[in-house]
This record gives structure tokens, sequence and C-alpha cells, in this order.
């Protein structure tokens, strides 16, 4: 199994170095190091991480601003490590989309059980995005097909079980979607 990569960010070089140390330290693999939120976003964008670890007092952009953006385009899990602990800070982190929230000072053996967890949420959410995706796309199809199924079973007066299986025929003769061939049904209906 190949090293996780991380995208670290935190506005002081030293505590970065540390950071950066930690992981090499775990088997992790530090991809990239940014000094303010703005870099991090920039960075994950460019770099695609499996992972964004930040410090959430940053310059230019917070570390919660960032992980909203990271994580809202899908980029990567992102885990916020801070010295503050207190509701305001927990809230927005939550609302941001963090799938962690460390509290300074952490033990390294803190970092790969977080960074462990948050990778396989992440992949859990893609995962069902994608099926909410898909089953989307498969309820538009279903009401396309019934909805050209109901022109057939008008104009032509087929019954339901005709009108379906010349949809489905059609289909095949022309190697298109059932889809397909629902929208040409009702774009003709519709001219």
């Amino acid at each position: 199994m190949s090293k996780l990569r991380v995208l670290i960010a935190d506005d002081d070089p030293i505590i970065r170095l540390d950071l950066k140390q930690m992981l090499q330290n775990l088997d992790y693999e530090v991809v990239a190091e940014a000094g303010d939120g703005q870099e991090a976003v920039d960075l994950a964008r460019a770099l695609k991480p499996d992972i964004c670890v930040l410090d959430i007092k940053m310059p230019v952009k917070d570390g919660i601003e960032a992980v909203s953006e990271i994580v809202g385009e899908c980029i990567a899990p992102a885990i916020l490590l801070t010295a503050y602990g207190d509701r305001e800070l927990v809230d927005r982190a939550r609302d941001a989309g963090a799938f962690g929230y460390l509290v300074k000072p952490f033990k390294p053996s803190d970092l790969p059980p977080a960074i462990e967890v948050a990778v396989a949420r992440y992949e859990q959410l893609c995962g069902l995005q994608d099926e909410v995706g898909d089953l989307k796309d498969r309820l538009e199809t279903r009401k396309l097909v019934e909805r050209a199924k109901g022109i057939l079973i008008e104009k032509q007066g087929l019954s339901e079980t005709e009108a379906y299986r010349r949809i489905q025929q059609s289909s095949m003769n022309s190697r298109k979607s059932m889809r397909e061939v629902a929208e040409a049904i009702i774009l003709t209906e519709t001219l």
C-alpha cells in the first residue's frame, strides 16, 4: 500500500517543520506545505493530496474557510489542528466539513487514527455521492421513459407494454440508451 499524501498548512514555519517531521516519521508523504489558507487551497487543487492537515488561525484565509473550499470541491478530506477548543470554532469546523479536529498540544500517536478515520469517512462520502448521482440519473431516465411511453400510448394507441417494448427495441436497434430514445420521442412530440 502506498503512503498517504498529505498537505500541511500552518503560518508558523517551525510548527510546520515539526508537523512535517512528525508525519514523515509516521510514514506519511508530505507533498506540500502552505503558510496561509489560500495557498493551502491552491496547492490542494493542484496536487490533489489524500488528506489536508491545516491550522485554524492563518493569514489571508483561515483554516476553516480553506477546509470549506477543499472539502466543498471534493478535493480531499481535511483535519484541523488548533490550540483553540472553544465551541464556536468547533461548530464552524463541523459546518465547514472538517473530518477531524485536534487540539494542540497533541501526541504524534494522535495523528494516524485521525488521518485514517478521516480518509475512510471521506471515501465513504464520495461513494455515497456517486451512488446518489447514479440514482438521480436512473430516476430521471425512468421519468423520461414513462413520459415517452405516455406519448406512444396516446399517439399510436399502444398498450403500456407495447410502448415500453417499442422504446426498448428502438434503443437496441439504434444502439442508443433508452433515455436517448425517450428524449427523442419527447422532442418529436414537442415539435
